[in-house]
């Protein structure tokens, strides 16, 4: 089986496919086990994989993104289209946006974030973290209805911002918060794995003058706003030429090396 296409579904997109046509599988990896559905999204076929679970039941800093990547690489994938759930810290990118993001900065710690451990060690190149050929083609078919450009704090969580961390990531030039894009996005690039973002601005997270951002008003407006989502994935999906490839940013030997692992 091979899918060149993978969606993850942030917080506020468990659900993506029609589950009565599209066919659930269960992917071994080296780390964990990962429930992936193939199916149908307008005239592509993908693999979809809820970043938090079916039942938004795993907590950000729980989540293994390393048997994500490698699941979806298993499978043939080459392009990533994912979600998120953000918080916005710049007046640029108000409640309500679609943002395509294209920085982030990595304010985790303790997370799983490389398969390259030793002996076998791969330096990954950052600078531009998401795929730019998937962004420009996300741009092109959006138009109007994206934010184009965002540098995107990733926070620990579960817990949200206080005032203080809000106002120092902004002096550190972030424009909005999430709590999940790293390591994701960085592991899938070293499997070769190109990603483009859509992030949905659900809040102010704690600036001065906002509303604190808590968990019903961050789920009331991503249920609001799911239509818009689904139909910008669909968009950018539906642009993703047959031969895509993404950059080559690690020795694809090592990347082979690292889906030859023995699965548990």
């Amino acid at each position: 089986m091979t899918i060149p296409i993978a969606v993850i579904g942030g917080s506020g997109l468990s659900t993506l496919l029609d589950h009565a046509s599209a066919t659930p599988i269960t992917v071994a990896t080296p780390f964990r086990s990962v429930e992936v559905l193939i199916g149908e999204l307008g005239d592509r076929t993908i693999a979809f994989v809820p970043r938090h679970g079916a039942g938004h039941d795993v907590p950000p800093h729980r989540i293994d993104s390393r048997a994500t990547a490698w699941a979806l690489a298993s499978l043939g994938v080459r392009a990533i289209v994912s979600t998120a759930a953000v918080g916005s810290i710049s007046t640029a990118h108000p409640v309500g946006s679609l943002v395509l993001v294209d920085q982030y900065l990595d304010r985790t710690h303790s997370r799983p974030d490389t398969f390259y451990e030793g002996p076998d060690v791969q330096h990954l190149p950052s600078a531009e973290p998401f795929c730019p050929q998937l962004r420009d083609l996300a741009v092109e078919t959006l138009g109007d209805d994206v934010v184009v450009g965002a540098t995107v704090a990733v926070i620990q969580g579960p817990r949200f911002s206080t005032r203080a961390e809000s106002r120092w990531l902004a002096s550190a030039g972030a424009h909005l918060v999430n709590m999940t894009l790293y390591p994701e996005v960085a592991l899938a690039s070293e499997l070769n794995l190109g990603t483009v973002t859509l992030a949905f601005v659900t809040d102010e997270d704690a600036g001065e003058d906002a509303v604190p951002v808590d968990a019903p008003l961050v789920f009331a407006r991503l249920r609001e706003a799911k239509p818009r989502i689904v139909d910008a994935v669909e968009r950018i999906v539906a642009a993703i030429p047959a031969d895509y490839r993404a950059r080559t940013a690690v020795d694809p030997e090592a990347v082979a090396r690292v889906l030859q692992r023995e699965t548990t």
